[in-house]
């Protein structure tokens, strides 16, 4: 197979919802669906079944949630699959945002019972934001669910994305008896499997079949009839190429637990999405530990530009690390996304934040938390890269010394807290897991000014986070931990309001009562406030300083 079609048969996505839509249950059946595993686990695994394939931390099994992003591989109908299983819960939306810069597209999952939630919108923006193409799937169609086309309306009201549906479900609740494709004209009628664990039976017909008309009850079938001639005669047409630029949704209706309607959106999905896209370079070549760019071609820094799939030469980055998925081990793995080239295993490419040369020699294709050796992949893999401890999250690896990507953008916290060792002969195990839980970006730290305390700030998206650190500092270093609490509920990073001077000295500033001022791990300066009162006070008395939301490097001075 020649180098482009490789690239053109990888579908890299990931699956977005809010908590509870069913997005890791939608995971397991994409895989039983491609014959990557063979009997579905359930989330809320009983003592004789396994786990969710895709959830393999001890803490997830527990809890029935999924807390840290998986990539799972497989092969179906010709296409090389790469789909990243992301953590719904509300508190784990950092490492999902981290994320959603590797994959070319997603699917969402709606519950079709609550339709769009808070943190569906929240994912949707990331999304937008990047132009990915979104392909929604409105869950558990199997349960009594909100009308089907105040579902299609939510959609474009609340999001502003244009809906165009491609699988209509005849019934719902008790009433469900399958789905209607628009493209073919075709009913599939579906037939419940026990606990969903194999692929559910499938009878294909037309509506008009008197098969069809026998299943559904009288207002169910006048009901879809109405819908159907709805939606052809003022719905919106299939515009592939508006779904490919983001600018519409396909919508597909089904039931995950149970089967209905996935090898239809699995299909549709291959068929429609894209295949890996060009990736920006960032302007000025390789970036130093002390930040500044070194690298120039020619005499000229590098010029920003877009690194087409086919490039001949490797590069790739950093999206996500992870230690101790094997607990035997105590390893370390750094997720990478392949941008352009051919990954082959024992390579050197360059790390571009350091400069020196790496040999990438213990690959890893992963599943979960299996994995095997890789010898070669291409532009749209995710491969994991096993024990280079200098690897960071938004690292550049390349061949070519002018390519540098700057994908991964930083969020700005929600919470905070104080983490401190109550064990002092444990100290040195509480600090080795504390950086190594820093560097794959569990959470943030914030170094305060000198003086004000001894323990180490925190700062998260959602509070979970906390608990994640507190448990894997005792399961995998063997280190206790004890959180306090601090006064601050917001941060804000600090630059001068006439972008000629510089920043003053916090101690000149005018400050409320409870305001505390610190730096980020770029060295940035942020201020600590207690509630919004206090953040427009200081906003108030002090005109020479500007309050920016996000980090200075994503923020136009």
């Amino acid at each position: 197979m020649s180098p482009a079609q490789e690239i053109a048969r990888r579908r890299t996505f990931a699956i977005i919802s809010h908590p509870d839509a069913g997005k890791t249950t939608l995971t397991e059946k994409f895989l039983l669906y491609g014959n990557a595993i063979h009997l579905a686990g359930t989330v809320t695994a009983r003592k004789n079944q396994r786990a969710t394939a895709s959830d393999w931390m001890e803490l997830e099994k527990q809890r029935g949630i999924s807390i840290s992003s998986t990539v799972l591989q497989f092969d179906y109908a010709g296409c090389a699959v790469n789909l990243l299983d992301t953590p719904g819960h509300k508190d784990f939306s950092e490492d999902t945002y981290r994320v959603l810069t590797a994959v070319d597209a997603v699917v969402m999952v709606i519950d079709a019972a609550k339709g769009i939630e808070a943190q569906t919108r929240k994912l949707f923006e990331v999304c937008r934001r990047r132009g990915v193409p979104i392909f929604t799937f409105m869950n558990k169609c199997d349960r009594p669910t909100r009308n089907a086309l105040e579902l299609l309306d939510e959609l474009e009201t609340v999001l502003g994305l244009q809906s165009s549906p491609v699988i209509w479900p005849l019934g719902n609740g008790p009433s469900f008896r399958g789905v209607f494709d628009r493209r073919s004209r075709e009913v599939h009628l579906f037939e419940r499997v026990a606990g969903g664990k194999f692929q559910a039976p499938v009878n294909v017909t037309s509506l008009e079949d008197p098969a069809v008309r026998a299943k559904l009850d009288d207002y169910t079938f006048d009901q879809v009839t109405e819908q159907l001639a709805m939606l052809d005669g003022a719905g919106h047409p299939f515009d592939l190429a508006a779904i490919r630029a983001g600018q519409q949704t396909p919508v597909y209706f089904g039931s995950a637990v149970n089967n209905f309607g996935i090898q239809l959106l699995l299909d549709g999905f291959l068929q429609d999405s894209i295949p890996p896209q060009p990736h920006k370079s960032a302007s000025g070549g390789n970036e130093t530990l002390a930040g500044r760019s070194s690298v120039t071609v020619g005499s000229e820094p590098a010029a920003a530009r877009s690194i087409p799939v086919d490039y001949p030469k490797f590069s790739a980055f950093v999206f996500k690390i992870q230690a101790n998925m094997d607990p035997k081990h105590r390893d370390r793995i750094a997720f990478v996304r392949i941008c352009s080239g051919k990954f082959e295993r024992d390579m050197t490419v360059i790390h571009q934040r350091s400069g020196r040369t790496i040999r990438l020699s213990s690959s890893h294709k992963l599943f979960g938390q299996d994995r095997e050796t890789v010898d070669e992949a291409w532009p749209g893999d995710v491969i994991g890269l096993v024990g280079h401890d200098s690897f960071r999250i938004g690292d550049t690896l390349t061949e070519d010394k002018s390519i540098r990507y700057d994908e991964i953008p930083r969020f700005p916290p929600e919470v905070f807290t104080f983490i401190a060792n109550p064990t002092p002969s444990d100290a040195k195990k509480f600090r080795a897991g504390l950086e190594q839980l820093l560097q794959e970006g569990v959470v943030q730290s914030i170094t305060l000014r000198a003086g004000m305390t001894t323990s180490t700030l925190l700062a998260a998206v959602g509070t979970l986070q906390f608990e994640v650190v507190q448990w894997r500092l005792q399961a995998e270093y063997g280190a206790e931990s004890r959180l306090d609490v601090s006064p601050w509920s917001l941060m804000k990073w600090l630059a001068p309001a006439d972008p000629a001077q510089k920043l003053p000295d916090p101690s000149l500033f005018l400050v409320p009562s409870g305001v505390a001022f610190g730096s980020d791990k770029l060295d940035q300066t942020v201020a600590l406030f207690p509630s919004e009162w206090t953040m427009r006070y200081f906003a108030e008395k002090n005109p020479a300083v500007r309050l920016h939301d996000l980090p200075l490097e994503q923020t136009t001075l």
